[in-house]
Protein backbone atom coordinates (compact mmCIF):
# COMPACT_ATOMS: atom_id res chain seq x y z
CA UNK A 1 0.00 0.00 0.00
CA UNK A 2 1.49 3.30 -0.83
CA UNK A 3 1.13 5.83 1.23
CA UNK A 4 -0.35 9.22 0.50
CA UNK A 5 -0.19 12.67 2.07
CA UNK A 6 -2.83 13.97 4.94
CA UNK A 7 -5.39 16.32 4.00
CA UNK A 8 -4.62 17.77 7.45
CA UNK A 9 -2.13 20.58 8.28
CA UNK A 10 1.31 19.96 9.29
CA UNK A 11 3.96 21.80 11.18
CA UNK A 12 6.21 23.89 9.10
CA UNK A 13 8.69 21.49 7.65
CA UNK A 14 6.98 17.97 8.50
CA UNK A 15 5.09 15.97 6.62
CA UNK A 16 2.04 14.34 7.73
CA UNK A 17 0.72 11.28 6.54
CA UNK A 18 -2.65 9.18 7.47
CA UNK A 19 -2.86 5.79 6.89
CA UNK A 20 -4.70 2.45 7.31
CA UNK A 21 -2.05 -0.37 8.48
CA UNK A 22 -2.09 -3.04 5.00
CA UNK A 23 -2.44 -6.60 6.07
CA UNK A 24 0.76 -7.39 5.46
CA UNK A 25 2.29 -5.74 8.33
CA UNK A 26 -0.04 -6.97 11.04
CA UNK A 27 1.86 -7.93 14.04
CA UNK A 28 4.67 -5.77 13.22
CA UNK A 29 6.03 -3.82 15.72
CA UNK A 30 5.17 0.00 15.61
CA UNK A 31 8.71 1.39 14.48
CA UNK A 32 9.24 -1.60 12.26
CA UNK A 33 6.00 -0.85 10.36
CA UNK A 34 6.76 2.78 9.84
CA UNK A 35 10.28 1.64 8.95
CA UNK A 36 8.40 -0.44 6.14
CA UNK A 37 5.94 1.82 5.14
CA UNK A 38 8.02 4.89 4.90
CA UNK A 39 11.31 3.78 3.61
CA UNK A 40 12.90 5.08 6.86
CA UNK A 41 15.58 2.76 8.79
CA UNK A 42 14.43 1.67 12.25
CA UNK A 43 16.65 3.99 14.54
CA UNK A 44 14.68 6.79 12.31
CA UNK A 45 11.27 5.23 13.14
CA UNK A 46 12.50 4.53 17.01
CA UNK A 47 12.86 8.25 17.50
CA UNK A 48 9.72 9.31 15.75
CA UNK A 49 7.62 7.32 18.12
CA UNK A 50 9.55 8.53 20.96
CA UNK A 51 9.24 11.69 20.06
CA UNK A 52 5.52 11.77 20.12
CA UNK A 53 5.77 11.86 16.19
CA UNK A 54 3.20 8.40 15.51
CA UNK A 55 -0.07 8.48 16.69
CA UNK A 56 -2.34 4.72 16.78
CA UNK A 57 -6.33 5.38 16.44
CA UNK A 58 -5.24 8.88 17.98
CA UNK A 59 -2.96 7.50 21.01
CA UNK A 60 0.73 7.68 21.69
CA UNK A 61 2.18 3.85 21.22
CA UNK A 62 4.84 2.33 22.49
CA UNK A 63 7.69 1.68 19.90
CA UNK A 64 7.43 -2.15 20.61
CA UNK A 65 3.29 -2.22 20.50
CA UNK A 66 2.27 -4.67 17.78
CA UNK A 67 -0.03 -3.01 14.87
CA UNK A 68 -3.42 -4.11 13.83
CA UNK A 69 -4.68 -4.53 10.12
CA UNK A 70 -6.73 -1.52 9.72
CA UNK A 71 -5.29 0.44 12.52
CA UNK A 72 -5.40 4.14 11.43
CA UNK A 73 -1.63 5.94 11.48
CA UNK A 74 -0.66 9.22 11.86
CA UNK A 75 2.67 9.81 11.10
CA UNK A 76 4.30 13.71 11.18
CA UNK A 77 8.26 13.44 9.50
CA UNK A 78 10.29 16.36 10.31
CA UNK A 79 12.71 17.35 8.12
CA UNK A 80 15.91 16.44 8.84
CA UNK A 81 18.44 19.03 10.14
CA UNK A 82 21.66 19.39 8.16
CA UNK A 83 24.05 18.96 11.11
CA UNK A 84 26.29 21.63 9.12
CA UNK A 85 23.84 24.21 8.53
CA UNK A 86 24.23 27.73 10.59
CA UNK A 87 21.40 28.48 12.66
CA UNK A 88 21.48 32.13 13.91
CA UNK A 89 21.12 31.79 17.47
CA UNK A 90 22.09 34.50 20.12
CA UNK A 91 24.27 32.58 23.09
CA UNK A 92 23.86 34.20 26.61
CA UNK A 93 27.56 34.90 27.50
CA UNK A 94 29.56 35.55 24.68
CA UNK A 95 31.32 38.84 25.57
CA UNK A 96 33.00 40.53 22.23
CA UNK A 97 36.07 42.05 23.21
CA UNK A 98 37.41 43.57 20.24
CA UNK A 99 35.53 44.51 17.17
CA UNK A 100 36.98 46.23 13.81
CA UNK A 101 36.92 45.71 9.61
CA UNK A 102 38.96 43.17 10.10
CA UNK A 103 38.45 40.78 13.54
CA UNK A 104 36.34 39.69 16.09
CA UNK A 105 37.98 39.06 19.64
CA UNK A 106 35.52 37.52 21.83
CA UNK A 107 35.37 36.11 25.27
CA UNK A 108 33.72 32.22 24.92
CA UNK A 109 31.79 30.93 27.73
CA UNK A 110 31.93 26.93 28.47
CA UNK A 111 29.29 25.04 26.00
CA UNK A 112 29.73 26.46 23.28
CA UNK A 113 30.83 24.98 20.47
CA UNK A 114 33.18 27.08 17.74
CA UNK A 115 31.35 25.82 14.66
CA UNK A 116 28.00 23.23 13.94
CA UNK A 117 29.87 19.83 13.81
CA UNK A 118 27.86 16.53 13.61
CA UNK A 119 26.71 15.36 16.78
CA UNK A 120 26.23 19.04 18.13
CA UNK A 121 23.08 20.47 18.36
CA UNK A 122 24.15 23.23 21.40
CA UNK A 123 25.10 26.51 20.31
CA UNK A 124 27.93 28.18 18.61
CA UNK A 125 30.28 30.81 18.22
CA UNK A 126 29.37 31.29 14.31
CA UNK A 127 25.37 31.39 15.42
CA UNK A 128 25.67 33.68 17.93
CA UNK A 129 27.60 36.20 15.71
CA UNK A 130 25.27 35.28 12.70
CA UNK A 131 22.28 36.53 14.95
CA UNK A 132 24.06 39.65 16.42
CA UNK A 133 24.12 40.36 12.53
CA UNK A 134 28.17 40.11 11.93
CA UNK A 135 29.83 39.62 8.90
CA UNK A 136 32.47 37.18 8.62
CA UNK A 137 35.38 35.94 5.84
CA UNK A 138 33.58 33.62 3.29
CA UNK A 139 36.81 31.47 3.19
CA UNK A 140 36.45 27.89 4.28
CA UNK A 141 33.72 25.73 4.43
CA UNK A 142 30.37 27.26 5.05
CA UNK A 143 29.91 26.37 8.62
CA UNK A 144 33.95 27.32 9.62
CA UNK A 145 33.22 30.78 7.96
CA UNK A 146 36.12 33.34 9.30
CA UNK A 147 37.19 30.64 11.34
CA UNK A 148 41.04 30.47 12.50
CA UNK A 149 40.93 28.81 15.18
CA UNK A 150 38.84 27.01 17.94
CA UNK A 151 38.35 26.10 21.44
CA UNK A 152 37.01 22.80 23.26
CA UNK A 153 33.33 23.02 24.22
CA UNK A 154 34.37 22.75 27.56
CA UNK A 155 37.11 25.05 27.18
CA UNK A 156 36.44 28.58 28.22
CA UNK A 157 38.48 32.06 27.11
CA UNK A 158 39.62 34.43 24.52
CA UNK A 159 39.50 33.63 20.53
CA UNK A 160 39.67 35.46 17.41
CA UNK A 161 37.42 34.91 14.06
CA UNK A 162 38.07 36.86 10.82
CA UNK A 163 35.96 39.14 9.40
CA UNK A 164 37.78 40.38 5.97
CA UNK A 165 39.06 37.75 3.49
CA UNK A 166 42.60 39.75 4.02
CA UNK A 167 42.63 38.70 7.80
CA UNK A 168 41.07 35.41 7.20
CA UNK A 169 44.44 34.40 5.37
CA UNK A 170 47.12 36.16 7.06
CA UNK A 171 45.54 35.25 10.34
CA UNK A 172 45.47 31.50 9.50
CA UNK A 173 49.10 31.74 8.21
CA UNK A 174 50.03 33.07 11.43
CA UNK A 175 48.65 30.54 13.33
CA UNK A 176 50.10 28.14 11.06
CA UNK A 177 53.55 29.31 11.19
CA UNK A 178 53.44 29.55 15.14
CA UNK A 179 53.81 33.37 15.24
CA UNK A 180 50.50 33.51 17.48
CA UNK A 181 51.05 33.33 21.35
CA UNK A 182 48.57 31.32 22.68
CA UNK A 183 48.26 31.18 26.51
CA UNK A 184 46.46 29.02 28.64
CA UNK A 185 46.06 28.30 32.64
CA UNK A 186 45.66 24.81 33.19
CA UNK A 187 44.59 24.00 37.00
CA UNK A 188 45.98 20.04 37.18
CA UNK A 189 46.07 17.45 39.60
CA UNK A 190 49.46 17.01 41.96
CA UNK A 191 52.54 18.68 41.33
CA UNK A 192 54.80 18.51 37.65
CA UNK A 193 58.47 16.83 38.15
CA UNK A 194 59.83 19.05 36.67
CA UNK A 195 58.22 22.43 37.27
CA UNK A 196 58.05 23.74 34.21
CA UNK A 197 59.08 21.88 30.55
CA UNK A 198 57.83 21.11 27.32
CA UNK A 199 56.09 18.25 26.24
CA UNK A 200 56.58 17.22 22.73
CA UNK A 201 54.51 14.27 21.76
CA UNK A 202 52.52 13.49 18.82
CA UNK A 203 48.70 13.52 19.03
CA UNK A 204 45.89 11.02 17.45
CA UNK A 205 42.61 9.79 17.68
CA UNK A 206 42.34 7.46 20.61
CA UNK A 207 42.38 3.99 18.52
CA UNK A 208 38.80 2.65 20.26
CA UNK A 209 37.37 6.07 21.81
CA UNK A 210 36.72 8.67 18.80
CA UNK A 211 36.02 11.37 21.06
CA UNK A 212 39.38 10.99 22.79
CA UNK A 213 42.48 11.86 21.27
CA UNK A 214 45.83 10.20 22.85
CA UNK A 215 49.87 10.26 22.32
CA UNK A 216 50.72 7.87 19.37
CA UNK A 217 53.42 7.45 17.50
CA UNK A 218 51.73 7.96 14.12
CA UNK A 219 50.16 10.93 15.02
CA UNK A 220 50.68 14.57 14.15
CA UNK A 221 53.66 16.80 15.62
CA UNK A 222 52.56 18.81 18.64
CA UNK A 223 54.37 20.88 21.18
CA UNK A 224 53.26 22.24 24.40
CA UNK A 225 55.41 24.63 26.88
CA UNK A 226 54.51 24.66 30.51
CA UNK A 227 55.55 26.32 33.45
CA UNK A 228 53.69 26.40 37.36
CA UNK A 229 52.52 29.57 38.77
CA UNK A 230 51.14 28.11 41.81
CA UNK A 231 51.38 24.72 44.09
CA UNK A 232 48.79 23.78 46.33
CA UNK A 233 48.05 20.69 48.15
CA UNK A 234 45.67 18.90 45.88
CA UNK A 235 46.90 20.83 42.60
CA UNK A 236 49.01 23.13 40.86
CA UNK A 237 48.44 25.95 38.38
CA UNK A 238 50.00 25.79 35.64
CA UNK A 239 50.50 28.83 32.54
CA UNK A 240 50.43 26.04 29.37
CA UNK A 241 51.86 27.96 25.92
CA UNK A 242 51.17 26.02 22.67
CA UNK A 243 53.37 26.00 19.52
CA UNK A 244 50.80 23.23 17.75
CA UNK A 245 47.17 23.64 18.28
CA UNK A 246 45.78 20.10 18.08
CA UNK A 247 42.40 18.95 19.30
CA UNK A 248 42.46 18.49 23.00
CA UNK A 249 46.19 19.16 23.21
CA UNK A 250 46.34 20.92 26.30
CA UNK A 251 44.45 17.86 28.17
CA UNK A 252 46.02 15.07 26.11
CA UNK A 253 49.75 16.08 27.26
CA UNK A 254 48.70 17.10 30.76
CA UNK A 255 47.28 13.53 31.13
CA UNK A 256 50.55 11.64 29.18
CA UNK A 257 52.09 13.32 32.27
CA UNK A 258 49.94 11.97 34.62
CA UNK A 259 48.61 15.27 36.04
CA UNK A 260 45.20 15.83 34.27
CA UNK A 261 43.41 18.90 34.16
CA UNK A 262 41.08 19.44 37.69
CA UNK A 263 37.58 17.96 36.39
CA UNK A 264 38.42 16.37 32.97
CA UNK A 265 37.28 12.98 33.86
CA UNK A 266 37.27 12.13 30.05
CA UNK A 267 41.40 12.24 30.34
CA UNK A 268 41.22 10.51 33.34
CA UNK A 269 40.62 13.06 36.19
CA UNK A 270 39.68 12.05 39.85
CA UNK A 271 36.11 12.45 39.75
CA UNK A 272 35.93 13.03 43.76
CA UNK A 273 38.32 15.99 43.80
CA UNK A 274 36.12 17.41 40.75
CA UNK A 275 32.63 17.12 42.75
CA UNK A 276 34.48 18.80 45.91
CA UNK A 277 35.48 21.36 44.04
CA UNK A 278 32.02 21.65 42.10
CA UNK A 279 33.50 21.50 38.28
CA UNK A 280 31.98 19.66 35.69
CA UNK A 281 34.66 20.10 33.38
CA UNK A 282 38.03 20.69 33.03
CA UNK A 283 39.67 24.08 34.59
CA UNK A 284 41.27 25.29 31.23
CA UNK A 285 40.61 28.60 30.37
CA UNK A 286 42.14 30.48 26.94
CA UNK A 287 43.56 33.66 29.33
CA UNK A 288 45.47 35.51 26.92
CA UNK A 289 45.63 35.85 22.77
CA UNK A 290 48.66 37.98 20.98
CA UNK A 291 48.98 38.33 17.36
CA UNK A 292 49.91 40.89 14.72
CA UNK A 293 46.92 42.48 13.89
CA UNK A 294 46.22 41.56 10.06
CA UNK A 295 45.21 45.24 8.77
CA UNK A 296 47.46 47.47 11.09
CA UNK A 297 50.54 45.02 11.57
CA UNK A 298 50.58 46.26 14.99
CA UNK A 299 50.99 43.55 17.95
CA UNK A 300 47.86 43.59 19.69
CA UNK A 301 47.33 41.20 22.76
CA UNK A 302 43.76 40.40 24.20
CA UNK A 303 43.09 38.54 27.80
CA UNK A 304 40.06 36.88 29.43
CA UNK A 305 39.42 36.25 33.20
CA UNK A 306 38.58 33.22 34.95
CA UNK A 307 34.69 32.29 34.57
CA UNK A 308 33.33 31.91 37.96
CA UNK A 309 33.51 27.76 37.62
CA UNK A 310 37.09 28.21 37.82
CA UNK A 311 37.50 31.21 40.09
CA UNK A 312 35.63 29.19 43.01
CA UNK A 313 37.58 25.74 42.08
CA UNK A 314 40.79 27.40 42.64
CA UNK A 315 39.76 29.24 45.77
CA UNK A 316 38.89 26.05 47.36
CA UNK A 317 42.18 25.12 46.48
CA UNK A 318 44.05 27.61 47.28
CA UNK A 319 42.13 27.83 51.33
CA UNK A 320 43.41 24.16 51.67
CA UNK A 321 46.85 24.85 51.19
Amino acid sequence: MTPSPSAGASPPGHEHRTLQVPDGLAGERVDAAIARMFGLSRTRAADLVRDGHVAVDGRSPAKSERMLPGTVLDVSIPALRDPLAVVPQAVDGITIVHDDDAIIVIDKPVGVAVHPSPGWTGPTVVGHLAAAGFRVATSGAAERQGIVQRLDVGTSGIMVIAKSERAYSLLKNAFRERTVDKTYHALVQGHPDPLQGTVDAPIGRHPRHDYRFTVRADGKASVTHYETLEAHRFASLLQVHLETGRTHQIRVHLAALKHPCVGDLTYGADPTLAARVGLTRQWLHAVRLGFEHPESGERVEYASDYPDDLQHALDLLRDEA
